[in-house]
């Protein structure tokens, strides 16, 4: 039975240290003090672990590759913005290499270290911002040029790219209001992402600059599975009969707060229809993937060009790399109406 070949993981284990300093003591690189380095290779010979000399070499920045690293690829945002990542950085020439860091970002420290150790000249952070704190340091001790593009941002200290929410959300309630709706909720997304909190903000703000009433029990917090969403709207609307339009947090919401609303027997209507026992609902969503416009049935999104944001996250980084000490900065891609059928 052959033995198993021993890993830089293995190596920092034995050796006491992060896979990220082992990872600088290979490259040469970085602020790695001489004891350090030195327990670091003596765990190296006596653990027989084989340099991976191309990495070494990829460490100075010529290896082409950049890293990503998104919570869960199935998320129509960055799936989208994947596609728009690798469309840019292939027509130059580079390598994309993809991990996922789960759904709460618990694997993120071991996606970056995994992709240190395969010597990126870059990485791409979608997701789980609120714990990448510790990475923009680690990323400058390396030398590794680190970009943000996710579905919302709350780091500063790095270049970041991300759709504007709050924007998006004002289009759809004043798309609404403008069709003369007075009774506006909002039906799903989790309590704890930055993204619904940006978009409820932006609805919010629209109902008081047009004087209309806010009520909490009409903003319903929800998972995106479609028969969770049908009756949580059939609940909804049966509790609170006047109201006439719903905003629903992405595209499956969406699908689920239409079944939904035919189930309570409402049929489909963009303008408001004053009555008190109007049968008439009008509903729209946001879409991560315009290219993946909802057909049928015919439905109103606000589009927030996930794989634009992801066309712009390669220039950006292409940018970084090509001038490493560039000022941050921070783009906003804006979101537009997109109406289907």
């Amino acid at each position: 039975m052959s033995q198993q070949k021993t890993t830089i993981h293995d190596v920092a284990q034995a050796a006491g240290v992060s896979v990220s300093t082992v990872s600088l003591v290979l490259s040469g690189k970085g602020r790695i003090s001489a004891a350090t380095a030195a327990r670091v290779n003596q765990a190296i010979e006596a653990l027989g672990y084989i340099r991976n000399r191309s990495a070494s070499v990829l460490r100075g920045g010529e290896s082409g590759v950049i890293g990503l690293i998104v919570r869960d690829l199935s998320q129509p945002f960055y799936a989208a913005m994947t596609a728009g990542l690798s469309e840019v950085l292939e027509q130059q020439g580079k390598v994309l290499v993809l991990t996922q860091s789960g759904q709460h970002g618990q694997q993120l420290q071991r996606c970056f270290d995994s992709l240190a150790a395969q010597g990126v000249d870059g990485i791409v952070l979608g997701g789980a911002v609120a714990q990448a704190e510790t990475l923009v340091a680690q990323a400058q001790e390396q030398n590794i040029a680190l970009i943000c593009a996710a579905r919302a941002s709350s780091l500063d200290t790095i270049d970041s790219l991300r759709p504007d929410n709050s924007q998006a959300a004002r289009i759809a309630t004043e798309y609404l209001i403008r069709q003369g709706h007075q009774r506006i909720a909002w039906l799903g997304g989790l309590g704890s992402s930055l993204t619904r909190a940006e978009r409820i903000g932006g609805y919010c703000a629209t109902l008081l600059q047009y004087g209309l009433p806010f009520r909490p029990d009409w903003i319903i917090e929800c998972d995106e599975r479609q028969q969770s969403v049908s009756a949580l709207t059939q609940t909804l609307l049966h509790h609170h009969p006047r109201i006439t339009a719903i905003l629903a947090h992405n595209a499956s919401t969406t699908l689920g707060c239409y079944f939904g609303a035919l189930h309570s027997g409402r049929t489909m209507g963009e303008e408001a229809v004053d009555s008190y026992y109007t049968q008439q609902l009008a509903l729209v969503g946001f879409n991560d993937d315009p290219q993946r416009e909802v057909n049928d049935p015919a439905l109103t999104f606000v589009s927030s060009e996930a794989r634009d944001v992801g066309r712009r996250a390669a220039e950006r980084m292409l940018q970084r790399l090509a001038q490493p000490d560039a000022e941050i900065q921070t783009l906003i891609v804006p979101p537009r109406l997109v109406r289907s059928g």
